[in-house]
């Protein structure tokens, strides 16, 4: 049976702000306080889930979270009508109201973490929701996005779609964004390295290490993986300080290709030969990894050239790196791609993107999508509403039109009229995406 990949790309939310909520992601930090488009953002992430799609690429939509999310909030010991609520918390705890606001739920690759059924010993396709325990503002995500994904795979013949990890210092889990599948094909069973940043109770770094060993030996644990087909690979001090939060700020891979930045492994030779040692007897990996010297780790972080999205593009040998628009305006990036393609190596083209108001608050083309191998019936038993084609396209972007406003300040964040707002949205997204009844907070109180 043959198998394809997916990307669910994270629709962005309605409240989409520049707060510098992230410590350790420095372009959240550079643009703190500046004037957001949300329906610009929303528009441009769209723009991509249909060019793929229209390329012959599956792709689907994970939906915005509740936001401003009030359960935080009541939680925290405010009381009264949402309103009072809100315009409370904001008089004595603005930095708690402004991760009720966050918008981040629209990077996707830290959603969950994915593994295939040709991987698992039940045959089954695993999806951990991240716990994302390291920020608060990304902490109140995990449960709601264990709703998304069981809204997207139901059927437990097929899926098992688990929790998030214990909220604890030594769980701290941040989703795909530090994990990467290799393999022949996608319907062969395939390698996986985990990247994690910290043993428990490790520090050592002036940004915060955001993925525990603990938590990806939990995950190869929790779905069932050969550990002999596992890799277990600690990032580098210098990335994270460089400002790779994640790994996949310095490293991707699709298929039997790993592209990665020379700093982005603390023993990059170990972790080469544990990939060809769990790769034996399934193929041979293929290493395209980019010096200091070409593409300074600077330059790779503030273009994100490693956050591209690396895919099989329909009808063509090589693979194709889907870049951001950064990557074009930054000399050494661009006269690395240059070189890239011009050789036989594994990435034949690249294609330039635009989604500049994710990458102002430090996310890619990568960042926005969770790839998800799906056999044929698997992709079968996926709901069909959740799949972009011409007709959802049409349905959003009506939708983001409707609903988003055109820019806003952190000031405007103040505004309750936000609540409401968000929730006629959301409830009419509902329905569009086939989510099922209670799926938000609001709708079950």
């Amino acid at each position: 049976m043959s198998a394809i990949e997916a990307n669910f790309d994270g629709l962005v939310g309605l409240t989409h702000n520049y707060g510098g909520l992230s410590y350790g992601n420095l372009a959240s930090a550079k643009n703190h306080g500046e004037a957001s488009q949300p329906k610009t953002a929303a528009l441009q992430g769209l723009v991509k889930m249909k060019w793929l799609a229209d390329a012959g690429l599956v792709q689907g939509v994970l939906p915005p979270h509740e936001r401003p999310f009030l359960p935080l909030l009541r939680s925290m010991g405010y009381c009264g009508s949402d309103r009072q609520v809100y315009e409370n918390a904001w008089k004595t705890s603005p930095e708690l109201v402004r991760s009720s606001l966050s918008s981040s739920p629209m990077w996707a690759a830290n959603a969950a973490t994915i593994s295939p059924s040709p991987d698992t010993n039940d045959g089954r396709l695993h999806l951990s929701a991240a716990n994302l325990s390291t920020m608060l503002h990304r902490s109140i995500e995990g449960e709601q996005t264990a709703r998304s994904l069981r809204a997207a795979f139901a059927r437990k013949e097929y899926f098992a779609v688990h929790d998030p990890m214990p909220m604890h210092n030594y769980f701290s889990d941040e989703g795909a964004a530090n994990h990467v599948r290799l393999c022949d094909t996608h319907d062969a069973a395939g390698i996986e390295m985990f990247v994690y940043g910290r043993n428990i109770n490790e520090s050592g770094t002036q940004f915060p290490a955001r993925q525990t060993l603990l938590s990806v030996q939990s995950l190869a644990r929790r779905h069932g993986l050969k550990l002999a087909r596992v890799v277990f690979a600690k990032q580098s001090r210098a990335a994270i300080e460089a400002g790779a939060f994640h790994n996949d700020v310095v490293c991707v891979g699709a298929l039997n290709c790993l592209f990665f930045h020379e700093t982005a492994f603390a023993e990059k030779i170990e972790v080469l030969r544990e990939i060809r040692t769990a790769a034996e007897g399934l193929f041979e990996p293929i290493f395209v990894e980019v010096t200091e010297s070409e593409v300074p780790i600077k330059d790779a972080i503030s273009s994100y050239l490693f956050n591209s999205m690396l895919v099989q593009w329909p009808g063509e040998e090589r693979l194709v790196l889907l870049a951001p628009n950064e990557c074009r305006q930054t000399p050494s990036v661009l006269r690395y791609c240059e070189q890239l393609i011009a050789g036989n190596g594994p990435i034949g083209r690249v294609e330039f993107v635009d989604v500049r108001q994710s990458m102002r608050n430090g996310g890619g083309p990568a960042c926005l999508r969770l790839r998800v191998v799906l056999s044929d019936e698997e992709l079968a038993a996926t709901n069909p509403k959740m799949l972009m084609n011409g007709s959802l396209f049409d349905q959003l972007n009506r939708w983001v039109h409707a609903h988003y406003r055109d820019e806003i300040t952190l000031d405007d964040l103040i505004d309750p009229g936000l609540i409401d707002e968000g929730r006629a949205a959301l409830d009419e997204l509902t329905s569009i995406l086939g989510l099922g009844s209670g799926f938000y907070p609001f709708q079950r109180s």
